[in-house]
């Protein structure tokens, strides 16, 4: 189907919308007439201000946005970005850990492990998932 088809069906049908909702209103048949006659008056009026080109140009780049944001979901990329990711965070652990160790209470210390351990796990999952979606 044509755009300027598509265009004048969806222009037809908000038309003929518009027509039975103004003639099954509780008015006179005049005044719903001359209602009638304003609101089709008003959507040929909008329907000559549409700029197709302009429409054309927007719908395209759109999608060219889209393209370019699905590129960006390439699953090497995601995988590269999360083992970064997995990395930074088991520094940060680790970091945890050794400001635990140097303050010497065995109960930080004892905890920090525990995240450190927990942040290992956690970020071997999540890649392996990634990887095995390859």
């Amino acid at each position: 189907m044509s755009k300027k088809k598509t265009l004048g069906t969806l222009l037809a049908g908000v038309a003929i919308g518009t027509g039975l909702g103004i003639l099954f209103a509780p008015k006179k048949g005049s005044e719903t007439r001359r209602e009638l006659k304003e609101k089709m008056d008003e959507l040929v009026n909008k329907a000559k201000q549409i700029d197709a080109k302009e429409v054309k140009e927007n719908i395209e780049n759109k999608i060219e946005e889209i393209k370019s944001e699905l590129k960006d979901l390439d699953k090497e990329k995601v995988l590269k970005i999360a083992k970064k990711k997995a990395k930074d965070i088991q520094n940060k652990a680790e970091d945890l850990v050794n400001y635990a160790v140097e303050k010497g209470t065995p109960v930080l210390e004892n905890a920090a492990n525990a995240v450190r351990e927990k942040a290992i796990d956690v970020t071997k999952e999540v890649l392996n998932k990634l990887e095995g979606e390859k």
